[in-house]
Order: structure tokens, then C-alpha cells, then sequence
């Protein structure tokens, strides 16, 4: 390891960006195994329900590149500073909310510090660690807590919700989030502001157009595709998404610079991301829905069975950078596909009566290890060569891609489990969503062989020198 990367300085900076990247994650997951408590005790109804984890993918999705560009412009350290302190006190208003209005507007607001936190850490890890080697390990640091931390957000949520309090969960980030203000304004040091206008005309679209697109998928979960409102959000998203490519082509400072595309293997690690954590997404909320209602197993045993993952993704993530070193980013993140895929299609076909060891424990292993090879190549990947004054913005669209891909992929796939079983009128209870399960993880599988397709064509097999170039510097 060069001597460098274990200074105390960079240490202390690598601390601040691990920790803070966790409580994002952790708050993604942790707030899963305690939906039935927040359920009966706010008098949320079936519906209404969806709105705690949807408020808070839809403003992290639809603020991350405006957040991400701001830090380029204004100073990283104070867009992280600003972030924490937005998601410190709004995980405050949730552990207080009194009402279901008083939840859901705190989740909103937690996701917009989400939104401000999550590019503002990669971007300083990008500017801390030299490309390479040092790179190299500190991603893997940060891809393996991103993974590990949803984890263990699913065994503490189930343990909080069943021993104490689901508001518990929330609570915790309020000296964990105070320490790292302080950390942050003691260790790292601001960045050069740079001189330029905001692309706010790019921002509005992107937001809007990204926030319709998520609400229109959600809204078809309950509604239907024959609902005006769901296919006229789904119709607005597209024509503004549209609408944003077209502001990024003209703008002279743009919040998405779409040279970042131009790269294929980096425009690949995009896509594959989305669908990647599509279907990581589907796994964690059916697998819980299953266990609990399926198996009937309590909040606090549902979060433990996720254990042989948690354990097995974070000791492959440890092992990622020695094992780029000696295969190759490209090949790590092809096998780490392949492994997840094979995981979750055995995991598909659980039953009613199945066995936990054979249908749950052992297939939850191989996507663990799956996940834990590929969060960092597909992360490294979509960062590579990218030039200082973008760091920024390329952390933007990994994050957007990780985002939206939680966001639209659960969305998509309660949409289809939804139409496939929805003739299923025999089936009720139980056997009515052991049905969906199946469905939603084969669809899943199906989102991994998409993403393992990507890389194989688009990065195990560069089509230029400049992208077998921008290969080389991530491994």
C-alpha cells in the first residue's frame, strides 16, 4: 500500500466520507423491517405506506445532480457540511413525527440532504486519492460499506422495531451526523470555488423530470396503467428527461456534462448500475416481505437471516482490491454479476414450506459475494479518467444511477408482480404474495442478465483504445 494513502490526513478524510456514506445507506434500508410497526402506530394506510421509502427516493433522485454540480461550483466541504447537517435534523422530525403528513415531509427532506451528502462524498474521494492503486482501495472501502450497510440497515431496523422503537433507527444519526460536522470542518479542507453560473434551467428538468418518472411507476403499483395520472407523469417524465439532454447539449456549464458518455465503458457501468441495484432492491424488499409473512418470521429474526449475505459481502468487498490487481476490474465485475445472477435465480423459487437453509441461507450467500465484487468495479468504472472539474458532476450520475435504480426498479417490479398475479384470484394472503415474491425475484434475475450483458459487450471487450485506457487506470 503506498504510504500515502495511510497518512492520518487521508485516513481521517477517508473516516469522515465511510461514515457519512452509511448513514445514507443504512436509513435506505433500516426503515424496511420497521414498516409494520410505523404502519399500526401512525395509522398509515396500505397506500400511504409506500410514501415513507418513495418520498425519500424521490427528492434523492431528483436533487443529486443539481447537489453534485453546486459542490463543483461552491466548495465540496460546504456542500457536505450542508448535507449532513439537512439529514441530521430531518432523521430528528422523523423519530418525532406525530402523523403519517409529518413522516412523509421529513422522509422528503431527508432525501434532499441525501441528495446534497452522497456526491459531495464521492467527489472528495475522487480529489483525496490519486487514480490507481490508492483509488482503487479507498472505492472498494466505499462500495463494500454501501453494501454491507443496507445489510445490517435490514438486521438493526428488525431488532429496533421489535425490542424498542422504530424511531430509534433515526435517532442514532444525531450524534453520529453532529461528529462528523465537526470532523469534517476540522479535517478537510474546501475546495477552489470555481467561477460560473448554476444550469438551473437543467436542474428543473432534470428534477422534474426524474421525480414525474418515479411517481408515474409508483402510482401504477396501486393504480393501474389505465389511471390518467399514472401514464400523463410517466409521458411528462420522458418529455422532460428529453428536454434536459437536450438544455445539457447547449448549456456552457451544464450539471451533467454528457462528455461523461462519451466513453462507452463508462456510459455501460451507468446502466448496468441501474439495473444492478434494480434488482438488489427487489431482493431486500421481497426476501423481507416473504420471511415475515410467508414464514412468519419476526421483525428482529427477518433482519438476522440476512446475516449470511451481510457476512459474505463484506468479506469478498475486503478482498476486491487485491483480487482487481490480479484479474482485472472488467473480469471481477463480469464474475460478480454472474454469481449474483445465479443467486437470485435459485433464491426465485422459494415456497411456502421451504427449507431456510437450502432455499434462503445459501442462495442469499452467493448474491453476498456477487455483490461484493461488483459495487466497486461498477463504481471505479464509472469514474475513470474523469478530469478534477467534473469530479463532481460523474459522482452525480453514479449516484443518480444507484438511486434511480432503487427507486424505478422497485417500482417496476411491485408494478409487475402486481399485473402478473393480478388474476391470481384463488390465492389470498400468504400464498397471494409468495406468488408476487417469485415473480418480482425472477424479474430480478432477469435485470442481472441485462446488467452482466452490458459489461460483457461494453466493458470486458473495449471497442477503443481510449476506453481499454480508461480500464487500465481503475484496476
Amino acid at each position: 500500500m503506498p504510504a500515502t494513502t495511510t497518512s492520518p490526513h487521508k485516513i481521517a478524510i477517508l473516516t469522515i466520507i465511510l461514515v457519512s456514506y452509511v448513514m445514507i445507506v443504512l436509513d435506505t434500508s433500516v426503515v424496511l423491517t420497521g414498516l409494520p410497526s410505523i404502519h399500526s402506530e401512525l395509522g398509515f394506510s396500505d397506500n400511504g405506506l409506500a410514501w415513507v421509502q418513495s418520498a425519500y427516493t424521490l427528492t434523492f433522485g431528483g436533487f443529486l445532480l443539481l447537489a453534485a454540480r453546486a459542490g463543483d461550483i461552491v466548495g465540496r466541504r460546504r456542500m457536505l457540511v450542508l448535507g449532513l447537517a439537512l439529514f441530521t435534523l430531518s432523521s430528528l422530525a422523523i423519530g418525532m413525527a406525530p402523523t403519517p403528513a409529518a413522516m412523509i415531509v421529513a422522509r422528503a427532506l431527508q432525501g434532499l440532504g441525501a441528495a446534497i451528502l452522497a456526491p459531495s462524498t464521492l467527489a472528495l474521494l475522487q480529489t483525496t486519492f490519486a487514480e490507481g492503486q490508492e483509488r482503487t482501495r479507498a472505492v472498494s472501502y466505499y462500495s463494500a460499506v454501501a453494501g454491507i450497510a443496507a445489510s445490517v440497515g435490514l438486521v438493526l431496523g428488525g431488532m429496533l422495531a421489535e425490542w424498542l422503537s422504530w424511531r430509534v433507527g433515526f435517532f442514532i444519526n444525531l450524534p453520529i451526523g453532529v461528529a462528523m460536522i465537526w470532523a469534517a470542518l476540522r479535517h478537510i479542507e474546501e475546495s477552489p470555488r470555481r467561477s460560473g453560473q448554476f444550469d438551473v434551467a437543467g436542474a428543473l428538468a432534470s428534477t422534474a423530470g426524474m421525480c414525474a418518472l418515479v411517481y408515474g411507476l409508483i402510482r401504477s403499483a396501486s393504480s393501474g396503467w389505465a389511471d390518467p395520472a399514472t401514464g400523463g407523469a410517466v409521458l411528462a417524465g420522458f418529455l422532460l428527461l428529453a428536454a434536459f439532454i437536450v438544455i445539457e447539449r447547449r448549456a456552457a456549464q451544464p450539471i451533467m456534462p454528457l462528455r461523461l458518455f462519451a466513453a462507452r465503458h463508462r456510459a455501460a457501468a451507468y446502466g448496468a448500475r441501474l439495473l444492478f441495484l434494480g434488482a438488489m432492491i427487489g431482493f431486500f424488499f421481497f426476501t423481507t416481505q416473504y420471511l415475515q409473512t410467508v414464514l412468519h418470521y419476526p421483525p428482529a429474526t427477518t433482519g438476522l437471516a440476512f446475516l449470511p449475505m451481510t457476512t459474505v459481502n463484506f468479506a469478498v468487498a475486503l478482498l476486491v482490491p487485491r483480487l482487481t490487481r490480479r484479474f482485472g476490474n472488467a473480469r471481477l465485475l463480469a464474475v460478480g454479476l454472474l454469481v449474483c445472477l445465479a443467486g437470485m435465480g435459485w433464491l426465485s423459487q422459494v415456497s411456502g414450506d421451504g427449507h431456510y437453509l437450502l432455499a434462503v441461507a445459501l442462495p442469499m450467500i452467493l448474491i453476498g459475494a456477487g455483490q461484493g465484487l461488483t459495487l466497486s468495479p461498477l463504481t471505479a468504472a464509472g469514474i475513470a479518467g474523469v478530469p478534477a472539474q467534473d469530479a463532481g458532476a460523474a459522482s452525480g450520475v453514479v449516484n443518480v444511477a444507484h438511486q434511480l435504480g432503487n427507486s424505478l426498479g422497485l417500482a417496476a417490479l411491485v408494478a409487475v408482480a402486481g399485473y402478473v398475479t393480478g388474476g391470481a384470484h384463488a390465492a389470498t394472503g400468504a400464498a397471494l404474495l409468495l406468488h408476487r415474491v417469485n415473480t418480482a425475484l425472477v424479474c430480478s434475475a432477469g435485470l442481472l442478465a441485462m446488467a452482466l450483458l452490458l459489461v460483457l459487450v461494453f466493458i470486458s471487450q473495449p471497442r477503443s483504445q481510449g476506453v481499454q485506457h480508461g480500464l487500465r487506470d481503475t484496476q
